[in-house]
């Protein structure tokens, strides 16, 4: 089911609704994946899944399990391509009602929140520059297993 007011389940027909947010780099078995325009930690991104689902629990075993691996595989590939201390992984939902995952990478030399939970606040250190946010795209990309 597509929500027509949902940037993740609009994202090949109105692209401009998460242009406000992110920058798509890949689509995975089961989910979608975005550079997030806040980047006061270095790779992070959102991880959407397919389809119009607003909770984890309205998943069956089977794409719970796809999806779970799409969130690994992100996660492996961000290690990889930026080598954080800890990948914070948060999934709220209480503005977008469309199950995604942030996938937050915390750097303990920038002690920038290490020890506590990421914020919420997407206009901290947003990037609009597509080439910046395709550069660290490209980074996740050179080690995502497709």
């Amino acid at each position: 089911m597509l929500e027509k007011n949902c940037a993740y389940c609009m994202k090949d027909e109105n692209p401009e609704l998460y242009g406000k947010f992110g920058y798509r780099i890949a689509d995975l078995k089961a989910s979608t994946v975005y550079v997030f325009k806040e980047q006061s930690h270095k790779g992070r991104v959102i991880v959407a899944y397919k389809d119009h689902v607003d909770d984890i629990s309205q998943l069956s075993d089977t794409d719970l399990l796809d999806y779970m691996k799409d969130i690994k595989n992100v996660a492996k590939a961000i290690h990889k391509a930026f080598n954080p201390d800890k990948i914070n992984f948060g999934a709220y939902g209480d503005t977008m009602h469309h199950l995604h995952f942030h996938l937050v990478p915390k750097y303990h030399e920038d002690s920038f929140e290490w020890g506590s939970t990421f914020a919420m606040d997407p206009n901290r250190n947003k990037i609009q520059d597509e080439a910046e946010l395709q550069k660290i795209g490209d980074e996740i990309l050179k080690y995502l297993e497709k």
